[in-house]
């Protein structure tokens, strides 16, 4: 892509841009076999987590998005293109792997829009506990309470709170055995 605007500043900023993500790719391609979005090449997930007051340890994508009071253990990992809402409160355990596109939701607006806003949105909080692992693309709506050491499959639409040492999936997400 060529940049358009021909004025001297923004030429030198593009081409050290630029360069700069040339030098990053190829940095990241050669010492782990990756290719990342220039944003993530940039901006460090573990510095990103320790800024917003997570637990020692974890890491959080530039493309997730942040709303709210949200506590994360340590060694916690928040994959990219997640949304952890935590406008009703969010607690996310220790050692905990929150996959790719996850969206975590403490509130919603069902009854404000029904009421063509006379009604507030609704809030609960919702609690993940430590050594879960949940599969990619799951949404977890507010109320929801995860126990300790669970196993939530890819694709599941969490509506009820699932109890320590549970593999559960589905939309609904049901209990189907035990870790």
């Amino acid at each position: 892509m060529k940049l358009k605007s021909t004025k001297p500043k923004d030429l030198v900023i593009y081409h050290l841009l630029s360069k700069l993500h040339r030098l990053l790719r190829d940095n990241i391609k050669q010492e782990w076999n990756r290719s990342l979005p220039f944003s993530d090449e940039l901006f460090d997930r573990w510095e990103r987590a320790k800024y917003l007051g997570f637990g020692k340890g974890a890491s959080v994508y530039d493309s997730s998005l942040i709303i709210g009071d949200i506590k994360v253990g340590q060694k916690t990992w928040i994959g990219p293109f997640t949304v952890l809402d935590g406008s009703g409160g969010l607690k996310i355990g220790a050692y905990c792997s929150i996959s790719a596109g996850v969206q975590i939701y403490t509130h919603d607006s069902v009854k404000w829009a029904l009421s063509g806003g006379k009604d507030d949105y609704e809030k609960g909080p919702v609690t993940i506990g430590n050594r879960c692992y949940i599969g990619p693309n799951t949404v977890i709506i507010k109320g929801v309470v995860i126990g300790d050491g669970c196993i939530i499959g890819a694709n599941s639409f969490v509506d009820r709170n699932i109890p320590s040492n549970s593999k559960a999936w589905g939309n609904p997400c049901s209990i189907k055995g035990k870790v």
